[in-house]
């Protein structure tokens, strides 16, 4: 648990920091590329080749294309269509992802998540009633799919790393998550990325390399660390603290004329979504006990 908070600590800042001074200017693809690639070079002497089981390395490999590439490509993209604001309050989707994720690796189905997950929506709508663009739309959809995949990503790490309790210390495995990280990232610059809107600052450079060193690299380790120690329940929880931790940095430092009020009502519907998932998930989980 400990872990999980440090971190939530240590990435309230980043969500604003990407917002401020890197989204619209510099090419979202590489700096998605510049964090897996600093990580990737942080972990790759600590990696252990030799010894490791096929699906283990497979695993976490997964975990690292879901959780940091596929994740972090839509995020930078999410932030050409949302207010850093909006950004954090929808991510507020994610335990619900961290929960359904968990029953489907448990085979099991409650469609509580489903139903909390319409509700949700319904305040991302009150949030931006006055102005649901293509825009806002094609922004949404893209968090969700960075919702879909952190999700999954950390639920793959804690479900295979259960499954391999091996006596190699994680450090010396968690290289292959950034590897995993890089077969999304680098193609995608490759590809889509813009070469002309590099980092053209001192202070640019310094964040992506403070996101890539601290953020990413200490960051996700010790986040997937911790996941490994909680039940789903507290992961789904504490996926949701950095939303009142990075609102708070962002409204007080940056963003100080937002619309508090719909943000607030907005964001009280999607916490009640959250409560919704846990009272319907607690009664369809005592109903079929009794039966």
């Amino acid at each position: 648990m400990g872990f999980l908070v440090f971190v939530t600590v240590l990435w309230a800042f980043s969500f604003s920091l990407i917002g401020e001074f890197l989204a619209g200017r510099v090419d979202s693809y590489f700096a998605v590329l510049t964090r897996v690639f600093l990580a990737a070079l942080v972990f790759l002497p600590l990696t252990r080749w030799r010894g490791v089981p096929a699906g283990l390395k497979k695993g976490i490999l997964v975990s690292g294309m879901l959780q940091f590439g596929i994740t972090y490509v839509c995020l930078y993209q999410a932030f050409s269509y949302l207010s850093v604001p909006e950004v954090l309050l929808f991510t507020i989707f994610t335990p619900l992802y961290v929960t359904l994720a968990d029953d489907a690796l448990n085979r099991r189905f409650s469609p509580a998540g489903l139903v909390a997950a319409v509700l949700a929506t319904l305040g991302a709508g009150v949030i931006r009633y006055d102005g649901l663009s293509e825009d806002f739309i094609t922004g949404f959809l893209l968090l969700q799919v960075a919702n879909i995949t952190f999700a999954a990503g950390q639920v793959g790490y804690k479900h295979v790393m259960a499954r391999y309790p091996l006596p190699i210390p994680p450090w010396r495995t968690f290289g292959y998550f950034f590897f995993g990280a890089l077969i999304v990232a680098l193609p995608s610059f490759l590809i889509f990325g813009n070469a002309d809107k590099l980092p053209a600052t001192p202070t640019q450079w310094g964040i992506l390399v403070w996101l890539g060193l601290a953020a990413s690299g200490l960051g996700l380790f010790l986040w997937n660390r911790g996941a490994c120690y909680v039940d789903a329940g507290t992961l789904a929880v504490m996926n949701n603290a950095l939303v009142p931790a990075g609102l708070l940095v962002n409204l007080l430092i940056w963003n100080r004329d937002a619309d508090i009020l719909r943000l607030a009502v907005g964001g009280a519907i999607i916490l009640a979504s959250l409560w919704l998932n846990s009272w319907l998930r607690a009664r369809w989980s005592g109903a079929r006990g009794i039966i």
